[in-house]
This record gives C-alpha cells, sequence and structure tokens, in this order.
C-alpha cells in the first residue's frame, strides 16, 4: 500500500530515535515517539468507525497531542479540518454541517456546551487539552502503536480548511495530498531545510502557516521544532540562541525589534527568518536588518494554494516584495473585469497555477468555477504587479479583505453584525496600517437618526457574535459613508483618511 503524504512526511522519520519536537519545559518527543502516538489515535478513529474519507474536525490549542491527530488523519486517510480557537458556537455549528464532519475533537472546558449541538449534526465528540489530557488520548493510550496505513492516491482530499468569504458563509478549500506534498519539496529546496535545522515554532496550528508550512516542511527535511504553545516574546528570546530557524507573522518581528534583550548576538545562530501572512513593512525589514545583519525572507501564500512566491535564499531579499514564484508555480497579473493579461509592471489581479493550488470548494461549484479557471488559474483576489527584475509585488487586494496578525477578516461579516443593531444605520470596516498586526480593523459607522453610536456598545454585540480575531480597535461615529457615484461605498477613501488614526490615543 502508498500512501504518499504519510510516507514522505512522517513514515520516513519512523525509527528515528532523534528529537522531533522540542517542548519549553525542556521535555523531548522523537520523532518515533510522534509517530506511536499518532498510530495510537488512528486505531482508536478506526475503532469508532471512522474510515478514510471522513471529516475530523479539532477545535483545541497547540500540543505534540494536537499535532499527532493531523498525523493519524493522514495515516487512516481522512481528512483533517483545523478550527480557530477562537470560532464562536454559531461559527462551530456551521462548519460541522457543512463538512458533515464525523468527529469534533474540542477542550475539555466546551465539551458541555457543545454536546447537544454535536448530537443534533450527528457528530461524534472528543475531547483534547493542552496538556494532552482528555477523552481522546484516554482512549488511545490502550490502542496499538502500529497501525495499517491507509492507501491514498496523490489527488485524494487531505484537509479541508475553510476561509471567510467576503459575502455569505465560509468556504472550504479542499487541498489534497499532492497539493501539500508538492509545496513542502518546494520549500525545502528554497529555504535549505535539512536535518540539522531547529525551528523555533510559535504559530497556531490551525493554520497554513504553523501547520502545512512550518510542520511539514520540518518533517520533510527530518529536522525538529522547539514547540511553543503561541507566541510569548520572553520565551521566544530565551529560546532563539537554540533555534536555527523561525518563521513568524510580522508582529513577532515588531515585538522582536521593541524587545530590550534582542541584539545581533541573540540571533547570531539563526541561519533564516521567514514572515508571511500579513504584508511586513519594509520599515520593519530594514530596522531588523540594521540590528541583526539578518534580511528577512518574506513569501506569499494563502489557504487555497499554500505558498506562491518566496524572496531569494540566495540573492536580493527585497523589502516590500514577496519575491519571485516558486519552481513550478506560475503568476499571471490580469485585468480584474476581462480576465486578460495586463502589460509587465502595471497592477492587476494576481492569478495562480501550479500543484499547490486547490481542487476547489467543497460543495460550493459555483464559487469553484467563479474563482478556479478551466485552466488550472485559481484567481486570487489580490491585487500586484511583478517588476522588470521579476519580483512580486502585493498592493492590495480586492474585495476589502483585511489581513490582521495573519488572519484574513472580510468586512462585510463584521458590517452585517454592527447593521443590525438600532443604533446604526449602516457602515463600513477598514484596515488601517499596523506595525504589529499587519492592518488593524477600524470599524465607521453613520447613527440611524435619534441615535447615538457608543463604540463599546457596538463593540460587545460584535465580541457576542464574532471571533476575537475579527473584532475591530474602535467603533468610530461618521457623518456619511463617502460614495462613488454607482452608489458604492468607496473604502479607498476611508482607508487614506484614517490611515494615521493613532489607536493608542483612543478609549480603551
Amino acid at each position: 500500500m502508498t500512501n504518499p503524504l504519510y510516507d514522505q512526511l512522517f513514515g520516513k522519520n519512523a525509527g528515528k530515535t532523534s528529537p522531533f519536537l522540542r517542548l519549553s519545559d525542556g521535555r523531548t518527543i522523537t520523532h518515533t515517539g510522534f509517530l506511536d502516538i499518532a498510530a495510537q489515535i488512528a486505531n482508536h478513529f478506526a475503532k469508532v468507525g471512522l474510515r478514510p474519507d471522513d471529516r475530523v474536525a479539532v477545535q483545541v490549542d497547540k500540543s505534540p497531542e494536537a499535532l499527532a491527530v493531523y498525523a493519524a488523519c493522514v495515516q487512516a486517510g481522512l481528512v483533517f479540518l483545523p478550527l480557530n480557537t477562537a470560532y464562536t458556537l454559531d461559527e462551530l455549528s456551521y462548519f460541522l454541517e457543512d463538512a458533515a464532519a464525523a468527529v469534533l475533537v474540542v477542550d475539555s472546558k466546551r465539551e458541555t456546551a457543545l454536546e447537544d449541538m454535536a448530537a443534533r449534526q450527528g457528530t461524534r465528540l472528543e475531547t483534547l487539552n493542552a496538556d494532552g489530557t482528555g477523552s481522546l488520548t484516554e482512549a488511545a493510550s490502550r490502542e496499538d502503536r502500529t497501525f495499517d496505513t491507509a492507501e491514498r492516491k496523490p489527488s485524494d482530499l487531505t484537509a479541508l480548511v475553510y476561509t471567510s468569504g467576503t459575502t455569505g458563509r465560509s468556504k472550504g478549500a479542499m487541498l489534497s495530498q499532492s497539493n501539500l506534498l508538492s509545496n513542502a519539496r518546494t520549500l525545502v529546496e528554497a529555504w535549505r531545510f535539512t536535518s540539522d535545522d531547529i525551528l523555533l515554532h510559535a504559530l497556531p496550528i490551525f493554520h497554513t502557516h504553523g501547520l502545512f508550512v512550518a510542520t511539514n516542511v520540518t518533517l520533510m527535511a527530518g529536522g525538529s521544532m522547539i514547540f511553543l504553545p503561541g507566541f510569548d516574546i520572553d520565551e521566544i528570546a530565551r529560546l532563539l540562541p537554540r533555534s536555527t530557524v523561525l518563521m513568524g507573522v510580522p508582529t513577532f518581528y515588531t515585538r522582536l525589534l521593541r524587545y530590550d534583550g534582542f541584539t545581533a548576538d541573540l540571533a547570531s545562530g539563526v541561519r533564516l527568518f521567514i514572515s508571511g501572512s500579513a504584508p511586513l513593512l519594509p520599515e520593519t525589514h530594514i530596522e531588523f536588518e540594521r540590528l541583526t545583519g539578518h534580511k528577512i525572507i518574506e513569501r506569499y501564500g494563502m489557504t487555497e494554494t499554500n505558498m506562491n512566491t518566496s524572496n531569494p535564499y540566495d540573492g536580493d531579499r527585497r523589502a516590500g516584495t514577496v519575491g519571485y514564484p516558486l519552481p513550478g508555480v506560475e503568476i499571471s497579473i490580469t485585468d480584474p473585469d476581462t480576465g486578460a493579461a495586463v502589460p509587465a509592471g502595471e497592477i492587476g489581479m494576481i492569478e495562480v497555477r501550479g500543484p499547490n493550488v486547490f481542487g476547489g470548494y467543497w460543495n460550493k461549484p459555483e464559487k469553484t468555477a467563479a474563482e478556479l479557471r478551466e485552466t488550472g488559474f485559481f484567481i486570487t483576489g489580490d491585487l500586484g504587479k511583478i517588476d522588470d527584475d521579476g519580483y512580486v509585488h502585493i498592493v492590495g487586494r480586492a474585495k476589502d479583505l483585511i489581513i490582521s496578525g495573519g488572519y484574513n477578516i472580510y468586512p462585510k461579516e463584521i458590517e452585517s453584525v454592527l447593521d443590525s443593531l438600532p443604533e446604526v444605520l449602516e457602515s463600513a470596516v477598514i484596515g488601517i496600517p499596523d506595525a504589529d498586526f499587519g492592518e488593524a480593523v477600524v470599524a465607521l459607522a453613520v447613527a440611524a437618526p435619534g441615535h447615538k453610536i457608543e463604540s463599546q456598545k457596538a463593540l460587545s454585540s460584535v465580541r457576542d457574535s464574532l471571533a476575537r480575531f475579527k473584532h475591530p480597535r474602535v467603533v468610530l461615529e461618521i457623518d456619511v459613508l463617502p460614495r462613488n457615484t454607482l452608489g458604492k461605498v468607496q473604502k479607498n477613501v476611508l482607508r487614506d483618511r484614517y490611515a494615521s488614526l493613532d489607536l493608542d490615543t483612543l478609549p480603551k
């Protein structure tokens, strides 16, 4: 039997007694020990009736056991469905129903609140806590440490990752074995990963960056990870000298630059700093090089495609660009209205084609047809250009997508909540530049006649309805929303108007 993804990421490391996960408390888990845990979970899933192609939804805190669930799903031929831990009950209910998830793994603290919903959906509920305890690991601990790996084809569905839509509900991007495997191979070569590398991993693992980039690349190279539960600047500074690579979002680098103990000596043993998931301000790139002598590699990817471009390992890593298309990946810049290629150097829609591009949206053929051309090019929704030297520049986003702290945020979702309030006539949500998060979310709202908008009250409604990463920093009352002759709100005008807004001076 063959299972390409399992064989080349996990199986190749079977029998290795070298560390795979190095935990902040000093403990280590070897490659073999990790695979033992994964096999036990796979055996448990099989015992409770799961079969290849069943969906396993996971909304838990980061832990070695949580990562082992991903490995177990790959080995058993199950479809892994990672979910942001900030998603609310309403959001979670939609994901379970849309994906027809066979299992939902959650923290024990949420079990009681989710029991009825899971029962209505026909979804088995398992628990897994940050310390590795829970019903899943308790049951799995009684299972064998070997599992007959399920046979899978390169085209078989491996992961279902939901990405927000500008209108309506989220869409599940279908990622195959070949999508993930091709990208891991390409990145190992592009970034020169070897079995000697130690990746400082402080990213979430419900996100493409932390799971399919950081983890898959490390596994492909046979290296190890210092596996932190989250971003803690003191821990990053303490463990950086023991690492060879740091992958992060711009927030990591802005906070390191502000950290009193961060020096060139602290970074001297690191061979590579990588940034993605949100735009890295050129100022951050330049200041980081000035302090450490290291040029951060900025790259460009998304849920539907994993990584598309990267600044070069050898060569000029240019601030303000995301580098060249990766080997095997084609980038086309097109007219957003006609789809025709635009002249070199002009701004247009970024389209991507390659083995990394997903197979479409789960149960949404119309959305798939609208965004994935018959030629294989995916219409990313990002606006950009390619300069005379071949570097790709991201200059904006169609559909007003906001990326804050590495998370995609679509204004329409927040606007719908605000517009439902009796005191709000209409609203517009924008992103403004933020050194820490790339962009900060700001809501502008026009009051209904006879009403006044209180920012904290409006924010409270958003907090009750949407995940934390979608919350605006402030809701500002304005007299009128600017519109063009067709009546469309001109968010570009609002972004220009509020670009220099000092959020730190606003009432908390």
